[in-house]
């Protein structure tokens, strides 16, 4: 009985020194959880994609919602995730994640079962009450495809039934659509985040450039801000303040080359242009640090000690809050993709037409990139005034 017990953590412990070649994705602490909670098959697949070039946030997302899967299959059936996953499981976990409220007030065996879910909050795999976010249970059945297409498998992701299921289930569970940051960082915002941190202490000079590069690079996401490094940079010819007059001050320019992101493989070749504040903002920051290769946004000690690695892209959320709060703002309503929706809505509110704002900001959907341009025209426009 003694072999027989030790052998579960001998287990985790081989998964964990595997997952030890995705240090570099996977962060420590997440790494010995899922090293309990995956099996050896999940973990060779997950190499293997590392080693196809899956970019770091898709395989820390595939990751992580893998092992939530492997996690609330054990409890829910008593059996590990089979592979392919039958239709009857797929249409279980819609059943168990999207549910109605009102329903559940009079039938306790309705939505996720009570066993089920204290076991997944034992686990720390679920905090939130009530029903998941839709776009939360899509996601984990698109990984769920993904992982299933990549073991060679044919799952059942496209069955009639499934999708009808999961489009009830999404009106019964009658949960709106969230925002990302509740509050845009729009130019008013920024200018008050930047007063801040306008000191030359290294934490202030980093924040600052960290802030503008963010915003004026067309409001990039918190995880290529995380990711940038000093050979993404190329100086450019000064430009024009005023394109239009020859006689307008010359200010900085620089292209920053943004590899593989959300939206863009490595082979895009995509970059975006930072123009005059904040190129004086982000190289201020360089040359103080004496940083001139790697990671271009590092951690900053008590001591102003520069750490070598780059912040994580939680790091930058976390950096954004704790200016929000000294800048008296309520750091609950703002979050790092703030910048990205601030930085649409700012140019709109300007009368930037929405294609050249995109091109700054590459959206790849106008629908998406839209949305910041109709509240902006809204509140511009006359509809919403016929009576004031």
């Amino acid at each position: 009985m003694a072999v027989s017990a030790a052998l579960p953590s001998a287990d985790v412990a081989r998964r964990a020194e595997a997952l030890d070649a995705l240090d570099a994705i996977l962060p420590f602490d997440r790494r010995d959880q899922l090293a309990a909670l995956l099996t050896d098959d999940d973990v060779a697949t997950l190499k293997h994609l590392a080693s196809e070039g899956m970019g770091d946030n898709t395989l820390r997302a595939l990751a992580s919602d893998l092992g939530y899967l492997e996690a609330w299959c054990q409890l829910a059936t008593g059996s590990p995730l089979p592979w392919p996953a039958p239709e009857s499981l797929l249409l279980k976990f819609v059943a168990h994640h999207l549910w109605d409220p009102a329903k559940r007030a009079e039938d306790t065996s309705h939505g996720m079962p009570a066993e089920v879910e204290s076991g997944l909050r034992s686990q720390r795999l679920l905090r939130a009450d009530g029903p998941h976010a839709p776009g939360t249970v899509r996601r984990r059945l698109t990984s769920w495809s993904i992982l299933t297409r990549w073991r060679g498998l044919v799952g059942s992701f496209d069955r009639p039934s499934l999708k009808s299921a999961l489009r009830l289930a999404v009106r019964a569970s009658a949960r709106p659509r969230q925002r990302k940051s509740k509050k845009a960082v729009t130019g008013d915002v920024l200018a008050k985040l930047l007063l801040v941190c306008a000191g030359e202490r290294l934490v202030d000079l980093r924040d600052r450039a960290l802030l503008l590069a963010a915003f004026a690079s067309g409001g990039r996401r918190r995880s290529e801000i995380a990711g940038l490094r000093v050979e993404d940079l190329t100086d450019e010819e000064p430009v024009r303040a005023d394109p239009s007059d020859l006689n307008s001050p010359a200010l900085s320019c620089l292209s920053i080359r943004l590899g593989r992101t959300k939206t863009t493989t490595n082979d895009d070749d995509e970059h975006v242009l930072l123009i005059g504040r904040s190129v004086i903002a982000l190289k201020q920051w360089l040359n103080k640090a004496g940083i001139n290769e790697g990671p271009v946004f590092r951690r900053v000690d008590q001591w102003g000690n520069i750490d070598r690695r780059a912040l994580t892209p939680q790091s930058v959320n976390l950096i954004l809050k704790s200016r929000c709060k000294q800048a008296g703002l309520e750091p609950a309503l703002f979050s790092a993709h703030g910048l990205r929706s601030g930085y649409l809505t700012e140019a709109a509110n300007r009368g930037i037409p929405l294609p050249e704002a995109m091109q700054q900001s590459l959206h790849k959907s106008v629908t998406q990139a839209g949305r910041y341009y109709n509240d902006a025209e809204r509140k511009q426009g006359r509809a919403a005034r016929l009576i004031i």
